[in-house]
């Protein structure tokens, strides 16, 4: 479709009973830069974060959230966030780092030597991967990661 508007992404958005709450758990985790005004009214129902390359993480407050049971499919994940990291030793330093700020470890892939993942809920629940991503390996596709 020649001349066709293409939309471009703003932001990721996760819902949360506590936004400002999550919003500090991922900049104290990734260290990204706050786009929201934490004084303000209205960042108790809405803060972002902004990373690398303009990336946007919006946290919007709701009144109640259920947790998603990975893997269970009765109460599904609907959308995680997928973050890398360039090595095993990296992975594992990242690792102690979420664990200590409260993050949930759901699943733990360390020993597999063509894709080393774990797999965390965040503290309102979401899931999130982090992982050595298979690209290291030429001779494994993308069509093979879940």
């Amino acid at each position: 479709m020649s001349g066709a508007v293409q939309p471009q992404l703003r932001a990721i958005v996760l819902d949360t009973e506590d936004a400002k709450g999550l919003a500090e758990f991922y900049h104290q985790l990734f260290g990204w830069e706050y786009l929201t005004d934490l004084t303000s009214d209205d960042a108790a129902d809405w803060c972002t974060l902004q990373g690398p390359a303009g990336v946007r993480l919006s946290f919007e407050r709701v009144d109640h959230l259920e947790r998603a049971q990975w893997p269970d499919p009765k109460r599904p994940q609907q959308a995680h966030l997928d973050f890398v990291v360039s090595s095993g030793e990296e992975l594992e330093a990242f690792h102690r780092k979420v664990v200590g700020m409260g993050a949930e470890v759901l699943a733990t892939e360390t020993d597999d030597p063509d894709e080393q993942i774990y797999i965390y809920a965040d503290p309102s629940g979401h899931p999130f991967c982090v992982f050595v991503p298979m690209e290291e390996n030429p001779d494994l596709s993308e069509s093979g990661r879940a």
